[in-house]
């Protein structure tokens, strides 16, 4: 399958939303290179403002952008948009609902290399419990455009969760993201896997080394997940009676929380939630990191089988 990184797919969507709207200014925290907003930089230089490692003032500087009418997208890594910058989003974007549309990069443990300080595991739990704010993790290139594109006709502060290294292409141009949707991209009648990001291609892998074992499993891609769509959950819950989330993020906060919350209120089932423990992220390439915390498609299929013996 063809890969792309979902960091690359949004500076590209950028170049073409700028073409089309006047509006829309990007701020960078001096990462425009590895964020992949300096291509956005080149096409339009006066509507691109480096802040400096100053992402508290970047978040703040964005919400002044959108008060006076533009569309701000303020990027930077995960760990600092979400972990340095998270009192301005909440005070000057969230409380006042202000329209800025946060995109991270370099989220989750596909970092890679530069180790646990820099693998933002608890970013969708910190800003899914803002309110006011939409959080949605994209699982290819493809759906990140459409995110990007999407976001950009919500009235309101947006988190956009994307990664560093190139990932399986899964959709095709005619796929449609919708906020609030998620979409069953397999049917299955075992067990139902819900995943996100990255893990939807290896939730899929997964599911293929299931039914050659005679196991059914359904896969759903659940980039939305504040808000989150609680129709295909409880659907899933009634058909399966057993959910598997999968997420490259914490366990705790993330989509399983998420997903937990939904089932308890409306239809309980059987859950399991698979993602990083509690524990930081380690230094490693981005393909041993995934099996090391068993996030790959085979330990997937290992859990699920374990899961539906309990």
């Amino acid at each position: 399958m063809d890969k792309k990184a979902t960091r690359d797919a949004y500076g590209e969507a950028l170049v073409e939303l700028g073409k089309k709207d006047p509006r829309i200014v990007v701020l960078d925290a001096d990462l425009s290179g590895s964020t992949r907003t300096a291509k956005f930089a080149k096409e339009f230089p006066d509507r691109f403002f480096n802040m400096g490692i100053a992402e508290q003032n970047l978040m703040v500087a964005a919400a002044g952008f959108a008060i006076t009418g533009f569309i701000p997208f303020a990027s930077t890594f995960a760990i600092f948009a979400t972990g340095r910058a998270w009192e301005p989003i909440r005070q000057s974007i969230a409380y006042s609902n202000i329209n800025v549309k946060i995109v991270a990069s370099h989220a989750g443990i596909t970092v890679g290399e530069d180790g646990g300080s820099h693998q933002a595991v608890e970013d969708i739990t910190l800003m899914r419990v803002i309110p006011n704010m939409h959080v949605f993790v994209p699982a290819d290139a493809t759906e990140t455009r459409k995110v990007i594109e999407k976001v950009v006709e919500i009235e309101g502060p947006c988190y956009v969760r994307t990664g560093r290294s190139k990932v399986p292409i899964i959709f095709d141009d005619n796929y449609k993201f919708e906020p609030g949707k998620a979409h069953r991209v397999r049917e299955g009648k075992d067990v139902s896997i819900i995943a996100t990001g990255i893990e939807v291609y290896e939730s899929l892998r997964a599911a293929e080394l299931l039914k050659r074992e005679g196991i059914s499993a359904s896969v759903v891609n659940m980039s939305s997940i504040k808000p989150i769509d609680k129709e295909i959950i409880v659907e899933e819950a009634e058909s399966t009676g057993r959910i598997v989330t999968v997420e490259e993020h914490s366990i705790y906060g993330g989509l399983g929380s998420a997903v937990a919350e939904v089932l308890c209120q409306s239809l309980p089932a059987k859950l399991k939630i698979i993602g990083i423990k509690d524990e930081f992220g380690i230094s490693g390439k981005a393909e041993e990191l995934v099996k090391y915390f068993g996030l790959d498609s085979e330990s997937i299929a290992r859990e699920v089988k374990r899961f539906l013996n309990e």
